[in-house]
């Protein structure tokens, strides 16, 4: 059983937006500067919303065809991936890859029946490559970022749950620690979530430098120079 990082070490990362959280990244595990964050644009259905910070639950969806499983199999493959959503650790986060390529989005998992289930099961969102219908039904404060958003369910069916999916470029498997907002999302490591703190904070006092500077009158690139070498001074 891994050690989970603590409930309020993850509710303290929910301060900052999701390029930030990326930027903090880049210092304490420098080897993740070119994956394990959203490659590809999503629909964020409710960009207004402050970011979230929960543990994936992953699936397999497609729409276009039938379910292959009969109503019994189909039946015990639904609760299984409820209660994949429902285990500990908490909260969670439905991370859903549609495999119907090139018909992604084909038809859509996700509604108003779908987000209250997940969200009375203690799910705080969805990131999904598929499409979502009922915007305006949705359970509040339900995070959604979609491929598309489709008027049909079609033959929307779960393939399997909790093994590991691609959606927008960003491999994520069940149990990774998801940080998410309308710019997108990042897998955060376990043992990257108590160093994000100071990171974002050495950050912050270099951008200062020179965004204070670029808003003095008459600024200049010799302006430019002299903050560029003073930031580089700040540890």
């Amino acid at each position: 059983m891994p050690s989970f990082p603590s409930a309020a070490s993850l509710k303290a990362l929910t301060q900052w937006d999701t390029p930030t959280i990326c930027n903090a990244l880049e210092l304490t595990n420098p080897d993740r500067r070119a994956y394990g964050f959203t490659r590809r644009p999503a629909v964020a259905c409710f960009p207004e919303m402050k970011p979230i910070v929960a543990f994936a639950r992953t699936a397999l969806i497609r729409s276009r065809e039938p379910n292959a499983l009969d109503r019994e199999s189909a039946a015990k493959m639904r609760i299984g991936y409820y209660e994949h959503i429902a285990e500990q650790p908490m909260p969670s986060l439905a991370v859903l890859q549609d495999i119907d390529a090139p018909d992604t989005g084909f038809g859509a998992f996700w509604g108003e029946v779908q987000t209250h289930v997940h969200a009375g099961l203690g799910c705080a969102g969805v990131i999904t490559d598929g499409s979502v219908r009922d915007i305006d039904a949705m359970a509040p404060n339900f995070m959604v970022l979609a491929g598309s958003i489709m008027p049909s369910h079609a033959h929307v069916h779960l393939v399997e749950f909790g093994g590991t999916v691609s959606v927008f470029g960003m491999l994520v498997s069940a149990n990774d620690i998801i940080h998410c907002d309308r710019h997108g999302a990042v897998v955060v490591p376990y043992d990257a979530v108590e160093k994000i703190p100071a990171a974002v904070d050495l950050l912050t006092r270099r951008e200062k430098v020179v965004i204070e500077a670029s808003k003095r009158p008459g600024f200049s690139i010799d302006d430019l120079r002299k903050a560029f070498a003073e930031q580089s001074e700040i540890h």
